[in-house]
């Protein structure tokens, strides 16, 4: 029977969820990645394998996932991952093949229930390649050489970026698609163009004749050319979008806050003694408009900030001292004090006190 932590570590390898894995995995370190169910009892490597994932699975074999882990088959991950080689070549070979022998070199002995190990399968893809003749000497390509190398730093650079936006109170709501779902969906994006362009330069260049004329070599280096302009570009637009989108997700988290605080604390300061006194439904830890519900002191108050000009002082003094006076230990219990649940009362005190402390400590780095 899996864990509830472990069944959410299984779906975002499913659901190839790279962001929301590793900061499930960042929050839950104790999570033992090496469970397997279903009928084919494969573990989470097991399945970010099959999938073709290798940043999930190496996220996986950062977090402890064993590579000699079997299958009800037998077959290691590295059998899976051989398998991929032979079918999608190098690409898979250098993705999948080399971080799990480098991880654990003995898995490539290992055989499966077959008697057939990853070194085998990897040798018939080796057996299966044609044979160059003497004459046939290899000839470096500049052109390939640059295209890979800007691949890899688009690569880099993209997922350096997209940590930047990364969060760690990532919302596990399975109703709502937030950021991490959107971050995902460009990454597959990304990479089905890119390993669609990849393969349709590796077949077409598989069937070009080795006779080129000057004129046919000019148009292939402007059909790279305009690959790698194109390939830029999208980058660049998708990192624009990103940033865009998580601007959009913090001001939209804002509003939400503001709103509920307005529902709320509707018999605050602005409301008559009458209105006060008007008995209300008890709230619970989750009924109190927290900025932000899963995430710690910090968040809540980057939440609160948010398109707050921090360069403009009197301003931001001013909206400092509205959410001090907000969560303030006292002024909350007296707005709120009667309508607390009894199971909750002391969570919710001890979260005030600790938002009210933060907000205090930032008001006193502004005076200093």
């Amino acid at each position: 029977m899996l864990s509830h932590t472990q069944k959410r570590v299984l779906k975002y390898v499913e659901a190839g969820s790279f962001l929301k894995l590793k900061s499930y995995l960042r929050k839950h370190k104790d999570v033992d990645v090496n469970f397997s169910q279903g009928k084919k009892e494969r573990t989470p490597l097991h399945v970010s394998c099959s999938r073709g994932d290798d940043l999930v699975l190496r996220l996986l074999l950062k977090h402890g996932a064993e590579v000699l882990r079997k299958d009800r088959k037998g077959d290691t991950v590295l059998h899976i991952a051989a398998n991929r080689a032979l079918k999608h070549g190098r690409t898979a070979y250098e993705d999948l093949v080399i971080p799990l022998r480098n991880s654990c070199p003995e898995a490539m002995q290992a055989p499966n229930s077959a008697g057939v190990t990853p070194e085998d399968l990897l040798q018939w893809m080796k057996d299966d390649q044609p044979r160059p003749s003497k004459s046939q000497q290899p000839v470096a390509d500049p052109e390939k050489e640059w295209r890979e190398k800007l691949f890899g730093e688009c690569e880099n650079d993209f997922y350096e970026s997209f940590g930047v936006y990364e969060a760690d109170n990532l919302p596990l709501d399975d109703e709502e698609e937030d950021f991490g779902d959107w971050a995902d969906q460009i990454r597959n994006e990304y990479f089905e163009k890119k390993n669609a362009e990849a393969q349709r330069l590796a077949a077409s260049g598989s069937s070009r004749k080795r006779g080129k004329s000057s004129k046919e070599k000019e148009e292939e280096e402007q059909a790279y050319k305009a690959l790698h302009e194109k390939l830029q570009k999208e980058h660049e637009e998708y990192l624009a979008r990103a940033k865009r989108k998580e601007e959009e997700t913090r001001l939209a988290k804002k509003r939400r806050y503001d709103k509920k605080c307005e529902e709320t604390f509707k018999s605050g300061a602005g409301a008559s003694a009458t209105t006060a006194r008007t008995p209300s439904a008890k709230l619970g830890y989750g009924d109190i408009p927290w900025p932000a519900p899963r995430g710690t002191v910090a968040d809540m108050l980057e939440v609160m900030l948010t398109g707050a000009d921090r360069t403009d002082l009197p301003t931001f003094r001013k909206l400092l001292k509205r959410q001090q006076t907000l969560w303030h230990p006292d002024r909350f219990a007296q707005r709120c004090g009667s309508r607390l649940q009894e199971t909750d009362r002391k969570k919710i005190l001890d979260t005030v006190t600790a938002l009210s402390q933060e907000l205090n400590r930032l008001a006193q780095t502004l005076r200093d």
